[in-house]
């Protein structure tokens, strides 16, 4: 597409969380005139406002995998679990265990898991570029992750599985200890070291994106319009309903996660359902304790974070339909947790507490790309991985709306993989 006729084109993107201002940024840069609808009075309060911080490009494998709903079912007896299910009498819950059960094979999980480690390198290739073109302000460091193991027979399935052999490192657990002195108690076994993985603060993320978009001049944010329909014209999209008002465009992106599904206009059922995740956020004491390096309790699956003066800790699956309520059990739980691990890392009764909704699909892959009606577009699914991904979507779905051969294989990564 040329750049006249491309200035001459309207985007209206449905979500302003990070995937939602991520997918703005980069079709304002394409030259696009964008407007950003918002149900909330502020950009990036729902599942983007405190995530686990970790920006994990080299940790991207899907949750559905060989052995997975085995191992789920003795996590379900236990009162520690890292996931718990309340089945519902919901059709989307079923449809979903089931297609995540389906995708529970080592060949599948492999083939996805290639798929999300190059959107993810792209990613991280991606927000390099927006940060050397003035994109800061939000807490970002290259500090490196360290997957760390407590049970010696997944230590040895992680060192016999890098996903970048290259770029990852096994450590001893004295080794663990010599790369952050914060570790020096913590009774890991041993580790996996990606010295370039990243972190930030993905709620000061979307303020930095807002304040860039609203600089450009030109992109419209408007908040408090939840979109209640697509407006469609000879089998295009035409514009959305929103809030009581008409908003016109030539394409329209869907980036409200698990709401989006609602707006389409019959046609394939969107494979996403909500994943409860929940996090506190403490500020780090005096002497500080607490790790430099980002960190992954393998065995627990409970990640640590440090952003700027404070340590997020993030964890927990819930499956328990559209619930953002806090649950003081689970919380109770993360925070024991990381008392026992971590027990000087940071003042842990000034934790601020969350929960969020992260929409998901079975196989762990977003659904970037067209689908449905012409001008009609997708930016979904991302589910634990949606501010990793965020910059690669948005990316991938600017240059695709610009007409324009995107700079990733898009294999695997489209909606067209949506069945019926």
């Amino acid at each position: 597409m040329g750049s006249e006729t491309a200035m001459a084109q309207r985007v209206c993107i449905i979500g302003a969380g990070v995937v939602g201002l991520s997918t703005a940024h980069a079709l304002v840069l394409e030259g696009f005139d964008v407007t950003v609808l918002e149900a909330r009075d502020q950009a990036g309060l729902e599942t983007s406002f405190a995530n686990g911080g970790q920006l994990s490009y080299r940790y991207v494998a899907p949750l559905a995998d060989a052995g997975v709903p085995q191992q789920a079912l003795g996590w379900l007896l236990r009162g520690d679990s890292p996931l718990r299910l309340r089945p519902r009498l919901d059709p989307a819950q079923w449809r979903w265990l089931l297609d995540f059960t389906l995708a529970c094979r080592r060949s599948v999980n492999q083939a996805n898991a290639r798929h999300l480690l190059r959107l993810a390198l792209f990613s991280q290739h991606t927000l390099a570029q927006w940060r050397e073109e003035g994109l800061d302000g939000f807490d970002w460091r290259r500090n490196g992750k360290l997957v760390a193991f407590r049970d010696e027979g997944s230590f040895r399935s992680a060192r016999q599985n890098l996903s970048d052999p290259a770029a990852q490192f096994v450590l001893s657990a004295q080794q663990c200890r010599e790369l952050d002195l914060a570790l020096e108690r913590a009774p890991f076994v041993g580790g996996i070291h990606t010295p370039d993985e990243e972190v930030a603060d993905c709620f000061l993320f979307c303020q930095r994106l807002v304040e860039q978009l609203q600089a450009s001049g030109r992109c419209r944010l408007v908040y408090g319009h939840p979109a209640s329909k697509l407006i469609l014209r000879n089998a295009a999209v035409a514009g959305v309903e929103a809030g009581g008002q008409s908003f016109e465009a030539d394409h329209v992106v869907l980036a409200a996660g698990y709401r989006s599904a609602a707006l389409l206009p019959g046609g394939p059922r969107l494979p996403l359902y909500p994943l409860k995740g929940y996090s506190l956020t403490a500020p780090i004491r005096a002497g500080d304790h607490a790790p430099d390096v980002s960190l992954t309790d393998y065995d627990r699956k409970v990640v640590y974070a440090r952003i700027g003066e404070r340590l997020r800790i993030a964890a927990m699956v819930d499956i328990v339909g559209f619930d953002p309520r806090l649950e003081p059990k689970r919380l109770a739980l993360i925070r024991q947790q990381a008392m026992d691990t971590l027990p000087d890392a940071c003042d842990y009764d000034a934790a601020i507490e969350w929960a969020g909704m992260r929409p998901a699909t079975p196989t762990g892959v977003p659904l970037v790309g067209a689908c449905g009606p012409r001008g009609l577009w997708l930016n979904l699914g991302h589910g634990a991985l949606g501010f990793t991904l965020a910059c690669g979507s948005a990316q991938l779905i600017a240059a695709q709306i610009a007409g324009r051969r995107p700079d990733i294989d898009t294999s695997g990564l489209t909606p067209e993989r949506l069945a019926g």
